[in-house]
């Protein structure tokens, strides 16, 4: 069995494999909360709980309701995002002039609202989710073997992280988002609705956090647990890349997928911490990150 600096091929390419696709869960929800921070001025730290609520809304859908995953991809966004509308326009609305800690304290005391209803609807033990039947089995490379699914998850992942950057960098629309939250006063004076803009972007990147919900369901065991064990880390993504970058979000998601996938590898006790590692070098050398603006 061929090695590459002492590991076996195959174990070095699995590890990427799973670094590939954490990576993918990275940069698709760092892309929602650098969304949302950069438009609308608003760290939300309940964004790793619709996440969650992403999963645990797939899960409900397959097993009393009976509508299965490809229904769910579809279905669990507009509800997630419709939730984050309402949020948006009765809550977070009030905060926006305000010092950033109260949005940050709201967005918590929402996490631990969301996550008490889960519990009592769902319990504390983890559910399975089971992946989809069109999705199963393996593609054989020669040198290592594919699971479709995580092939899936990469590809729709990384899809709509361009998608989102194209709509805002190279569309109208984007450029009335970027303008509305530079100068709301002005972009109004030309009869543009900048506070729908905004519910829309609020709407969207949760959206988003409940896309990669549904896509890390059949991956993991689910609790209501899910979305504390993953926002932190997607919280040193953001800085390293730079709050408020959309891509420097998805590129630092994956690279940091990858370099965690390598940790695994050659030094496991480091897999853990090397993300924090890297964003406190990071922050000595460039405290605006590796993407953001100063």
């Amino acid at each position: 069995m061929p090695e590459i600096f002492g590991v076996p091929a195959p174990v070095l390419y699995g590890q990427l494999l799973l670094g590939l696709v954490n990576g993918s869960f990275y940069a698709l929800l760092s892309l929602g909360l650098s969304l949302i921070f950069g438009l609308l001025n608003i760290v939300n730290f309940a964004h790793g709980t619709m996440y969650m609520l992403g999963a645990f809304l797939a899960y409900f859908l397959l097993q009393p309701l009976g509508l299965g995953y490809w229904w769910a991809i579809v279905l669990v966004p507009l509800l997630a995002a419709g939730l984050g509308i309402v949020i948006e326009r009765t809550i977070l609305r009030r905060i926006y002039n305000l010092d950033h800690i109260y949005g940050l304290l709201v967005t918590f005391a929402l996490t631990m609202i969301i996550e008490g209803f889960v519990r009592v609807w769902f319990g504390v033990s983890g559910l399975r989710y089971a992946v989809p039947p069109s999705l199963s089995g393996m593609v054989d490379l020669g040198f290592m073997r594919l699971p479709i699914y995580r092939i899936w998850v990469i590809v729709a992942a990384l899809g709509l992280c361009l998608l989102t950057w194209a709509v805002i960098e190279r569309t109208r629309l984007g450029a009335l988002l970027r303008a509305g939250t530079e100068n709301p006063k002005l972009v109004r004076a030309f009869g543009v609705n900048v506070p729908l803009l905004i519910t829309l972007v609020f709407g969207w990147g949760v959206a988003l956090a409940a896309f990669a919900g549904v896509l890390a369901a059949p991956l993991m065991q689910l609790t209501p647990q899910i979305g504390h064990s993953i926002i932190i880390t997607v919280f040193g993504v953001v800085v390293i890349g730079g709050m408020g970058s959309i891509l420097g979000s998805i590129l630092t998601g994956l690279s940091l997928g990858l370099l965690e996938g390598l940790a695994k590898v050659y030094y496991p006790a480091a897999s853990s911490t090397v993300i924090f590692v890297l964003m406190i070098l990071v922050l000595l050398v460039r405290p605006h990150g590796l993407f953001g603006k100063q």
